[in-house]
């Protein structure tokens, strides 16, 4: 008989799993990305920085930045980067080389006022948000008229064959790997927490509506990642 999978968390228990979910994993996250992605998850990073496509020195705050792997990118690329995460255990096991700050922050209340960056980005943790709209929302708020935000996260690709090789190494591959080097359960989860995305044109409605123009998405690597970019429009009205 097969095991039943408790329920996904929702609401402010999801924010404490997640939370302790990655204050768990932090001394190996690294590491285990470069594996379990066989370093694709630089290049993705590095397209997504690109894609922002900003002056030099614009500030560009990393929300969920985790041990800084994006404010490394953005910092080499000329950017100013700030870097906000929920967990600190990430943040203390972080390795920005960039002198980015780091600071401990929830997603859906960034600590920064109105219109304070140019650009944002976010690697990987769009599924792990209690309200993704709520985040766009925030995301509307924090970035000036003009700017531009490059989001990553998982994707399952189109082509039917990809897609059940894919479906069978995240779900049953990574979480053994996971679980070898690191917690069992937090590499459990991470497969299933997928199920939280929207559908995709649903996810880019709400961007949309939140405030974003040319909004646009485009899929890595065969599909298994994707990459979602918009510019925070010059006139809108309250999402």
């Amino acid at each position: 008989m097969d095991r039943v999978r408790p329920a996904l968390p929702t609401g402010e228990e999801k924010a404490r799993a997640v939370r302790l979910m990655f204050d768990a994993i932090a001394p190996r996250y690294d590491l285990l990305n470069r594996l379990l992605t066989l370093r694709m998850d630089v290049g993705w990073r590095r397209r997504a920085v690109r894609a922002l496509a900003l002056g030099p020195g614009a500030v560009v705050i990393d929300v969920a930045c985790g041990t800084g792997d994006l404010c490394r990118a953005l910092g080499a690329r000329g950017y100013r980067p700030i870097g906000v995460d929920l967990s600190l255990g990430m943040l203390t096991c972080g390795r920005t080389r960039t002198s980015a700050p780091l600071v401990q922050g929830d997603a859906l209340r960034l600590p920064l006022p109105d219109a304070a960056v140019e650009g944002a980005t976010n690697g990987f943790a769009l599924r792990n948000l209690v309200d993704l709209g709520a985040f766009f929302d925030e995301l509307a708020r924090v970035v000036r008229p003009g700017g531009r935000i490059a989001l990553l996260d998982v994707a399952e690709p189109l082509n039917p064959v990809l897609r059940a090789g894919h479906a069978m190494y995240f779900g049953h591959v990574v979480p053994h790997v996971g679980g070898l080097l690191s917690d069992a359960d937090a590499y459990r989860y991470l497969p299933r927490s997928v199920a939280y995305l929207p559908p995709p044109t649903t996810m880019l409605e709400r961007l949309a509506a939140s405030g974003f123009g040319a909004v646009e998405r485009r899929l890595l690597s065969g599909g298994i990642a994707q990459l979602v970019t918009a510019t925070r429009q010059l006139t809108t009205s309250p999402p």
